[in-house]
């Protein structure tokens, strides 16, 4: 009988079920008598029948390991022992429901974690999951089903499993079974049948499983691929290309495409865009957002590649996703430049090889030719153009001249190195056709003034004739290289700029920078526009508007700038001042996609502001429905039963009975009025309507007004008289101090007493609320400032936790800070800190409600 090997990691099967009931634990039981038909030393870990009668029969035969029983809130659990599956350590286990939750004090959280146990053990497990289970599928199935799957499995637990074996079944099967009760019990089929169980929701969850197990078998294709190094198409399923030059064509290909994927089952579409080496697009960015969305609406997906041989990067692209056909469109070129070259979809069907097909689509936009490239010279601007034809046409006249004229029998060869000279030059200034204009002029030149016989286009000695064929072809050769080389030099430098601000904005990307005026005026400065404007508009028919602008005068629509970088259909940069070259349209896309994402951002921000917002509010009303259901409620009980008991004339109460029901319906009372003031109190800071008379006010005065609230003796106050006054509201400086002793009082421990002490700091005077409680940790000293909160485990009779949110809302109306700090030996010290009143405070008199101390 085979056991399991000991240092090797154990092997993973899973049945996967589209559906509760559809025979996964059926299946993994027949699998396991299979196996111990086989020979092979089986053993169930745990297994739940549900009390289904033919999953019962199965366990029959099969060694069932010992459960562990727990007990949890008063009740006996059972969940599987991992220790027992170790011990007896089987060469398979079978461990039922992966994504089971184990009861608190088990050995693991979830079962998937004890399963790799035993896999790390060496013991091969066999298990079971249902789609509905697993952790990436949660919201789908939820938004399909109606019911949050509480437990579940990390997706790639069941990707790592050696093998995974869908169990699938039709909706109606699957009902029949259900009707006939072999998955629920009678009395719940049913519900089972009209909520969860119904068709749609079935063949919505197959479909789920299907996909994902489609995936996977996808990713098992491609791993194989890749390790045995096979190049070659495999035609397991439809994909495919759809080659996209940025032109008006693509909609016709992508849509011809769409038609073919639909063919056939599981076809799928890839939109691909070749990019040059040097990142300039040469299509119409608009154009590809368009075709981007089509591809997307249609359940394809859109992909860029980089590369300077189209064709070469079109079938590497394809061969490796393993495309089966690749849709181009007809040439756009016309019948002459076709002496360039081929094209592209001639390349591609020649190397496509026989397991690739190429599909050429006319299109209405075929042999209606298209942009020829930019002139090289154009690059280098108008001046240095005009500058390198003055150099190389009416250079080597002068130069020519000059020698006829002043240095006359230098000789062949020194004439010939001048010329030489001169084409160099004008390669440098002008580009490569005004260094040809020099060197061929040269050449006649020389030929007529300085090579015998002279003043004639005949040469009479043949070395002289080697010496001009020579001179011609270093001269073109020199240009080309000189040309080549400034060409190369200027591009690095505008590579490099172009890097650098692409770095800006990868940078303010990260730092979460998100001013959308502060990024336009960057793009005004950096292109040395008049004005930048971002567009936004709700759809195609509607009106632009203005999201953002820089600069005077912004044009208020695209077609008014004289640059426009489109995002997408809705959003445009438009810029205004002078027309940009075409290959600052990169630079210029990375801007616009920039501020597509600061515009996005800071109306999220707003949204996420509103929300906050909305949700304190409706956290405060909750807090208030709370408070009002239990803690004012408790306070009018005990009022309410002490009346009642009085007004009895059942009962004859003594003198001191009556006085005790009488205080207890005192300090019910006091404790409505407390929860009440603090209840109102925290309204008026929500809503902003606390507005402080500022006036100098004496420390010494106020705070003994606020212990009002204490026990006699509780607290020990050492206010100096000297204290200078300061600058506050007496009404809010009272409520903000008696909330903070009372609640010093109320956490200190028997016996000891709070300090209440004041001393001045320079142009600040402190007030400092000391007990000797328990203390709060520095995680927790902001937020027993928040509204209804209650540090620790305080009973639900200590009050609604508004105190010392109240006391800080009053003290920061008031100009002034209050913090908590930890006091030495242990306890809490708050820290009221106001400014100390100058000679003369002017006194509001503007506002003619009063404060909450009138």
């Amino acid at each position: 009988m085979a056991t399991a090997a000991k240092g090797a990691r154990g092997k993973l099967r899973v049945f996967l079920g589209a559906a509760p009931g559809v025979g996964k634990t059926y299946a993994m039981l027949s699998e396991a008598h299979r196996r111990v038909e086989r020979g092979t030393d089986v053993a169930v870990g745990y297994v739940e029948p549900h009390r289904r009668p033919r999953t019962e029969e199965l366990l029959a035969g099969l060694e069932i390991l010992p459960h562990r029983e727990i007990e949890y809130r008063d009740s006996v659990f059972t969940e599987m022992d991992v220790d027992a599956v170790l011990a007896r350590r089987p060469a398979v286990a079978l461990v039922d429901e992966l994504a089971h939750t184990n009861v608190p004090g088990s050995r693991n959280a979830k079962r998937w974690q004890d399963v790799e146990e035993l896999l790390q053990a060496g013991i091969d497990v066999v298990s079971t999951v249902n789609i509905q289970h697993l952790e990436s599928l949660g919201d789908v199935v939820e938004s399909i089903t109606g019911v949050r799957q509480r437990e579940t499995v990390p997706d790639e637990v069941v990707r790592r499993a050696d093998q995974i074996e869908l169990v699938d079944m039709s909706p109606q099967a699957l009902r029949r079974r259900m009707a006939h009760g072999n998955i629920y019990a009678p009395d719940r089929v049913d519900a089972a049948l009209s909520n969860y169980f119904r068709p749609g929701n079935l063949t919505a969850l197959r479909e789920l499983a299907l996909l994902w197990v489609a995936d996977r078998v996808d990713e098992y294709l491609r791993q194989y691929r890749a390790d045995h190094g096979i190049s070659t198409t495999w035609q397991a399923r439809e994909r495919i290309v759809v080659g996209l030059t940025g032109g008006p064509e693509g909609r016709t290909l992508i849509r011809r495409a769409a038609r073919m994927a639909a063919k056939g089952a599981g076809g799928e579409i890839l939109a691909v865009h070749i990019v040059s080496g040097d990142g300039l697009v040469s299509g119409s960015p608009k154009e590809l957002a368009v075709q981007r969305t089509l591809v997307e609406e249609l359940g394809g997906s859109f992909h860029h590649v980089v590369g300077d041989d189209v064709p070469t990067a079109l079938l590497d692209f394809a061969r490796g996703v393993n495309a089966t056909q690749i849709v181009l469109g007809t040439s756009r070129r016309k019948t002459w430049q076709y002496v360039f070259g081929p094209g592209v979809g001639a390349t591609a069907a020649r190397d496509s090889g026989p397991d690739l097909d190429v599909h050429i689509v006319t299109h209405e936009q075929a042999a209606k030719g298209r942009g020829l490239p930019i002139a090289r010279g154009a690059r280098l601007g108008r001046s240095r153009v005009v500058a390198g034809w003055l150099v190389g046409a009416a250079g080597p006249v002068l130069l020519t001249l000059a020698l006829t004229t002043w240095h006359p029998g230098l000789g062949l060869a020194t004439d010939m190195l001048l010329f030489l000279a001169l084409t160099v030059a004008a390669a440098l200034v002008g580009g490569l056709f005004p260094a040809l204009v020099s060197a061929l002029g040269g050449s006649l030149l020389l030929n007529y003034y300085f090579t015998p016989p002279t003043h004639a286009f005949t040469i009479a000695e043949p070395e002289n004739i080697l010496a001009l064929a020579i001179f011609v072809v270093v001269g073109v050769s020199v240009a080309s290289v000189v040309d080549l080389a400034a060409r190369r030099t200027q591009q690095a430098a505008r590579l490099r700029s172009e890097a650098e601000i692409l770095s800006f904005l990868a940078g303010s990307v990260l730092r979460g920078e998100s001013s959308l005026d502060a990024l336009l005026e960057r793009v005004r400065e950096t292109f040395a526009m008049d004005s930048v404007a971002f567009l936004e508009r709700e759809s195609e028919h509607d009106a632009w508007t203005c999201a953002a602008s820089v600069g005077a005068a912004p044009c208020g629509r695209p077609e008014d700038a004289d640059v426009e970088v489109p995002v997408n259909d809705r959003l445009s940069l438009a810029l205004t001042g002078r027309v940009l070259p075409a290959s600052d349209r990169r630079v210029l896309s990375a801007f616009a996609a920039q501020a597509a994402v600061a515009l996005d951002r800071s109306r999220l921000e707003d949204e996420a502001a509103r929300a906050r917002e909305l949700a304190e509010g409706n956290r405060i009303r909750t807090a208030l429905l709370a408070a009002v259901s239990h803690d004012l409620r408790t306070p009018l009980a005990g009022i309410k039963a002490a009346v009642s008991s009085l007004r009895s004339v059942d009962v004859s109460w003594s003198p001191e009975d009556e006085a005790e029901l009488l205080e207890g319906i005192e300090n019910g009372a006091d404790r409505l009025d407390h929860l009440v003031g603090n209840l109102l109190d925290m309204s008026r800071l929500q809503t902003g309507t606390v507005t402080p008379l500022m006036r100098a006010t004496d420390l010494d005065e106020v705070v003994p007004m606020a212990l009002g609230g204490v026990p006699e003796g509780s607290v020990l106050l050492d206010i100096p008289e000297i204290l200078p006054m300061v600058a506050a509201d007496p009404g809010l400086l009272e409520r903000a101090a008696a909330n903070l002793v009372e609640n010093a009082v109320k956490y200190s421990p028997p016996g000891s007493k709070v300090l209440v002490a004041a001393s001045a700091l320079g142009d600040r005077v402190e007030l400092r609320v000391v007990d000797r409680g328990p203390g709060v940790p520095d995680a927790a000293k902001d937020r027993i400032f928040e509204p209804f909160q209650r540090y620790g485990d305080s009973p639900r009779g200590t009050g609604v936790g508004l105190g010392l949110a109240v006391a800080r809302g009053f003290t920061e109306a008031m100009g002034g800070t209050l913090v908590a700090e930890d006091t030495p030996g242990g306890g809490m010290t708050m820290v009221l800190t106001l400014r100390a009143a100058s000679t003369s405070v002017s006194t509001s008199t503007t506002d003619p409600r009063p404060t909450s101390g009138e």
